[in-house]
């Protein structure tokens, strides 16, 4: 597994590109404005090929680049929790997006020989999910499995802080539950989230006080 960063300063949002090595299939994790030459110089160089657009939420900072992706590469799904799909308000504009893949809680997709877990995570947004992400080859290869997974939390939790509540769809109690849940997972997972640095879900167990309150600490 392979992850790439790239930062979009226009709307100030972590775009992640995961990639499985053996097969080459990448996905663009929350492309919030037009990285589609970019993308396409990256894949060209390094053999790297587009199957997927994963979606951690509908807000225009994390869907923007899309329409641009899919002229750029057409026929590549996009996937959007549907709470959050068909949304016509200038926050959330994701009726212009085209065809979606709606995912739910408890899905896995496959990128190559990657499983992505989706983990419906709502309180930013109705469709919030972050992305659980596990290295088969760290574990084969007898690492321990916190070496490389991963937790895609898009704007559910930041290193020391956590989504806002206070835009349309947005609810206090429904992030509490999210990040519970979150602190609940067992393993230390790296947590890459949508804006800002990464962490560890140790880290925030520890200091974050939003989680912390979540899990009645």
């Amino acid at each position: 597994m392979k992850i790439s960063r790239i930062f979009i300063p226009s709307v100030y949002v972590n775009c992640y590109l995961l990639i499985d090595e053996p097969s080459g299939a990448l996905a663009a994790i929350d492309p919030g404005d037009d990285i589609s030459k970019d993308l396409l110089r990256f894949c060209t160089d390094n053999g790297w090929e587009l199957r997927a657009i994963f979606l951690t939420h509908g807000h225009y900072d994390h869907v923007g680049g899309v329409p641009a992706l899919r002229r750029a590469f057409p026929n590549v799904p996009v996937y959007l929790h549907p709470a959050d799909a068909d949304n016509k308000d200038p926050l959330m504009p994701t009726a212009a997006l085209g065809p979606l893949t709606p995912w739910k809680d408890g899905d896995v997709v496959k990128l190559g020989n990657l499983n992505i877990e989706v983990l419906h995570t709502p309180g930013h947004t109705k469709g919030s999910v972050c992305l659980l992400c596990r290295d088969p080859l760290t574990v084969k290869d007898g690492g321990t499995p916190d070496d490389q997974d991963v937790l895609f939390t898009g704007d559910t939790l930041f290193a020391g802080s956590c989504g806002r509540t206070d835009f349309p769809g947005g609810d206090y109690g429904e992030i509490m539950a999210s990040l519970k849940r979150l602190g609940e997972l067992e393993e230390n997972y790296n947590i890459l989230p949508g804006h800002e640095g990464p962490s560890t879900l140790s880290r925030e167990k520890g200091s974050n006080p939003y989680l912390r309150e979540a899990m009645g600490l």
